[in-house]
């Protein structure tokens, strides 16, 4: 298996210095993803009380503009959005964005998306909440046509391309697309068109992954298409022997990649928080082969 590690993005601050170290950290452990979330505004609890998880006092650095500066830092790491609310997004900047992300890195973009919960996020941006089930399954097809080809003429429900391109366009061809999400949607659309699935927790997984397999199958794929990475979230619940077992667990479901969540476990330092991934490494190292560290 590989291993994954979850930026800690609410908790890490802004000093550039810290969260550089803490990437080339990871990367010399062994590291093979690190994952960045993704929030654009977050709500005031008062205007909104039954907000989770992305008030206005919780900070999110801004996923493409973070792993542009880290390509600059990291040589082998993954870089890996786990998950951009794409829906939200514009299509074509998007693509634009991750092909220079790409470029910069020199072929380390992970693009993980998905259709995100909050509703005051797509106000914010002006784009309808309701059907970005819809629109996500679109815009993948209209990415993958920009990163891929010379130019592009596209007329869906969503979007209207007559002849266009952008450039340059990234070194994978394409950007692997990951899928974020658990819920019967989002599984139909992994195993139809995702190259990685980014569930939302560990519960469960092997319904789940029966349900991925049959979409694959009935589009033409294989579920090894697929790469299943699931997280630990809640690591200091357990120690090293239940983070081994959990991944044994997973990869006998066929996981590939494991990645450790350090966020909200009570630790108050960027040390701290590359202690827990230490431990981590070294517990697994029964079922995964570190690239380094």
């Amino acid at each position: 298996m590989q291993l994954g590690i979850v930026f800690p993005t609410t908790e890490i601050g802004n000093d550039p210095i810290a969260i550089r170290d803490w990437t080339q950290a990871a990367e010399d452990m062994g590291y093979d993803y690190v994952l960045f979330s993704d929030h654009i505004v977050g709500g005031n609890p008062v205007t909104y009380p039954r907000i989770r998880g992305n008030t206005a006092a919780t900070p999110y650095h801004e996923p493409f503009v973070t792993m542009g500066y880290l390509a600059a830092v990291t040589s082998r790491i993954m870089l890996t959005t786990g998950v951009l609310v794409l829906p939200q997004r514009q299509t074509a900047l998007v693509a634009k964005q991750a092909a220079e992300v790409d470029i910069l890195s020199g072929g380390r973009l992970i693009l993980g998306v998905g259709v995100g919960n909050s509703e005051l996020e797509y106000e914010a941006q002006r784009e309808n909440f309701h059907d970005r089930g819809r629109r996500l399954d679109e815009q993948i097809e209209v990415l993958r046509a920009l990163w891929t080809q010379p130019a592009v003429t596209f007329h869906g429900k969503y979007h209207d391309l007559s002849d266009v391109a952008i450039n340059p366009r990234p070194l994978q061809q394409p950007i692997p697309i990951w899928i974020g999400g658990s819920a019967d949607a989002v599984l139909e659309r992994a195993g139809r068109v995702a190259d990685g699935w980014v569930p939302s927790g560990g519960a469960d997984l092997g319904p789940m992954i029966e349900k991925i397999a049959r979409s694959a199958e009935a589009a033409g794929r294989s579920i090894d298409d697929v790469l299943i990475a699931p997280r630990v979230m809640n690591p200091l619940e357990g120690g090293p022997g239940d983070w081994l077992a959990t991944a044994e667990g997973w990869r006998d479901l066929g996981a590939r990649c494991v990645f450790l969540n350090t966020r909200s476990q009570g630790l108050k330092t960027v040390q701290d928080h590359l202690d827990l991934g230490e431990r981590f490494r070294d517990a697994l190292r029964p079922v995964t082969s570190p690239s380094s560290g």
